[in-house]
């Protein structure tokens, strides 16, 4: 089994920054894709950012420019760094880790962006 655990989340202003961290434990082996999604209440959970075990990136289409993912191999840990945050971007924000055909998510980290 793998565990993924999500830190970061919080409060934050219009314009302002943060930073998430998820990391994977447990029986891991061969990680491929590790990404963030997000889900606001009422919507359907989307594809924030995935990076690839290579560093091969994908963004969703209201990110880009904004946010930037990362991923340490060596400390099984996938980042996001979020700038300019606006209002819009609230949401509890997912970690997902890819092994094996499977797909392991986190408990999710409440983002809130005030106006």
């Amino acid at each position: 089994q793998v565990q993924v655990v999500e830190s970061g989340g919080g409060l934050v202003q219009a314009g302002g920054s943060l930073r998430l961290s998820c990391a994977a434990s447990g029986n891991i082996f061969s990680i491929r894709t590790m990404g963030w999604y997000r889900q606001a209440p009422g919507k359907q959970r989307e594809l924030v950012a995935d990076i690839s075990s290579v560093g091969t990136v994908n963004y969703g289409g209201s990110v880009a420019g904004r946010f930037t993912i990362s991923r340490d191999n060596a400390k099984k840990t996938v980042y996001l760094q979020m700038n300019n945050l606006k209002p819009e971007d609230t949401a509890v924000y997912y970690c997902a880790v890819d092994q094996s055909f499977q797909r392991y998510w986190g408990q999710g980290t409440q983002v809130t962006v005030s106006s």
